[in-house]
């Protein structure tokens, strides 16, 4: 038996929930699949997983073993990338993830002159405004707006983005006026649950913190869907300036009360602090961090 393979195997599994799935992925036989895992229970002496009648779980000493593996495996890719000269020159796979619209305007076109700058390295780019795990995900890289809670991963500062509120003019004619967040009591609003609650918008006055309930005519799960309805003029929104700059642009909005909003939200590249950083992800974070704080000024 194969142990290393046995391994890759048994992760697949785990992460996907099933046999059968794991054996799409992989692109291997179920009966294969099935014999290497009863294999490595059988040299264990154990029982990895608990089989239902629709998907397998883990055992607790199957959790155990799963993790052990996974640091395993990925030791010796680590070797494997050194050996191979992905240390010494700047090649291979990076995995990168960032907010979908931030993600779309500015880090996939910077993305896009890293790529022709550096044709042996590929990039594969996930845009999610949820948390990503860099650790469960296998992701190199993050771009995060948002204060930072994990202290185990290494983060570059590149600047800060503010939240506002917006409306279309158009809006703003027909409807009483907007000068204090109490006034948002008296509007339709659009949510934007990503990120923000779909029933209070916080804000500052002074030192004073002001919680305002809202009456929610749409909730939708994309910044680009609340922008769009906002710029159509069904009401008032609150996302990120960059989120809504085109818009703002094109004179669709119209930034709202902006000296009652709270300090802007950091912006970050993150990246795992586990042994050598290869030569690709170093040359990525020296191409994309000036690119990116220069955007953020």
């Amino acid at each position: 038996m194969d142990r290393l393979d046995a391994m890759a195997v048994l992760l697949s599994v785990a992460e996907h929930g099933s046999i059968s799935a794991a054996s799409r992925a992989l692109h291997a036989p179920l009966p294969t699949v099935s014999r290497k895992i009863a294999e490595l229970e059988a040299y264990l002496g154990v029982r990895l997983f608990t089989r239902t009648s629709r998907r397998i779980l883990l055992t607790e000493v199957g959790k155990d073993y799963v993790a052990a593996a996974r640091e395993i495996l990925e030791r010796v890719e680590e070797v494997e990338r050194r050996a191979t000269g992905e240390y010494a020159a700047p090649k291979g796979d990076l995995t990168m993830t960032a907010p979908i619209v931030f993600g779309r305007l500015h880090v996939l076109p910077i993305i896009t002159d890293f790529l022709k700058a550096f044709p042996e390295i590929n990039i594969h780019l996930t845009m999610s405004d949820r948390m990503i795990s860099l650790a469960d995900d296998h992701i190199d890289v993050a771009l995060r707006i948002s204060e930072l809670s994990d202290s185990s991963l290494i983060a570059t500062r590149l600047g800060s983005i503010r939240t506002t509120t917006y409306a279309n003019p158009d809006y703003l004619q027909r409807h009483s006026r907007l000068s204090h967040p109490e006034d948002l009591k008296g509007h339709d609003c659009i949510a934007f649950n990503g990120v923000l609650s779909t029933q209070v918008w916080a804000f500052r006055e002074g030192e004073r913190e002001i919680a305002v309930p809202i009456r929610t005519r749409l909730s939708v799960n994309t910044a680009e869907a609340a922008v769009d309805a906002a710029a159509a003029g069904l009401g008032i929104t609150r996302v990120m300036a960059y989120q809504a700059k085109r818009a703002v642009d094109l004179g669709f909005l119209l930034p709202l009360l902006e000296e009652y909003e709270h300090e802007a939200s950091p912006v970050h590249l993150l990246h795992k602090s586990e042994g050598l950083m290869p030569l690709k992800l170093r040359t990525f974070l020296d191409f994309a961090t000036p690119r990116l704080r220069a955007l953020l000024k």
